[in-house]
């Protein structure tokens, strides 16, 4: 599956654009910076990958931010544990320490109000698993390729790491899946803030909350640029995909064959 068409106009802000954000870990400053840098218009469509939460210091309101604007957000493995610390409203479970080791102590701190907290857990119950956009795919972690879309779950949308990677072809012909949950760099070979493309996929959590990347990313579909924005020296900068895309190395194998076809 390749990259969606771009759009005719030369000009990112002359059309209406698809853009899609990925883990942003409770950064609200960063994400308030990114969104400037990209200038929205009203016609512009925002798209959240999850794990809008945890270990940064302003997970409330960055929860508040997406829910408030109503833009389309699909659920992460952080607001699925979230979501399980507190079954049917109840103060303690067994999924609460699971929770508060990663990363959920950051969130309890961000909330003023306990009302506001249980309104953001009502809301992560709607989150869907996935946004199917006709060409491209919206996923947290991404799917089991020998498993079908109905038989699966948030063990696998929310979790799943290795076998989605190692898929050794597309899992849709005619979709393209974008992902976040795997910081790209943990990719061999992979710089901090760079895209990772593997077989019918993007990954494209560049690690906003991790020190050694900082980078947030933002996905514009529509012109295949991407908008970033650096949680811990307040920098933005906007870069072709082909600038910063890079392949796993079974991809760049087909790739290779392919032109040798």
């Amino acid at each position: 599956m390749s990259l969606p068409a771009t759009a005719d106009s030369p000009t990112p802000a002359a059309a209406a654009r698809r853009i899609v954000i990925g883990d942003i870990h409770g950064h609200y400053d960063g994400l308030m910076l990114l969104i400037d840098s990209l200038q929205l218009t009203p016609q512009d469509q925002l798209y959240f990958l999850g794990d809008l939460i945890d270990r940064g210091p302003k997970s409330a309101q960055v929860m508040e931010y997406v829910r408030n604007k109503g833009y389309a957000c699909v659920r992460g493995n952080h607001e699925q544990m979230m979501l399980e610390a507190f079954p049917n409203g109840q103060i303690f479970s067994p999924a609460l320490h699971a929770w508060m080791y990663s990363g959920g102590r950051a969130t309890m701190s961000s909330y003023e109000d306990p009302d506001m907290m249980l309104e953001h857990l009502k809301w992560i119950e709607t989150l869907p698993n996935y946004l199917d956009l006709g060409d491209v795919w919206l996923v947290h972690a991404g799917v089991h390729p020998d498993m079908t879309i109905e038989s699966q779950d948030q063990q696998q949308f929310c979790w799943i790491r290795d076998e989605f990677h190692r898929m050794g072809r597309p899992y849709f012909e005619d979709k393209l899946i974008i992902t976040g949950h795997t910081i790209t760099f943990t990719f061999p070979g992979v710089f901090p803030g760079a895209i990772v493309r593997g077989q019918g996929w993007l990954d494209i959590d560049t690690g906003a909350y991790h020190p050694r990347s900082g980078w947030l990313t933002a996905l514009d579909l529509t012109h295949q640029m991407v908008h970033q924005a650096h949680m811990y020296e307040s920098l933005t900068r906007t870069l072709p995909l082909e600038e910063v895309l890079i392949d796993m190395p079974e991809t760049q194998a087909k790739r290779r064959q392919a032109l040798m076809l």
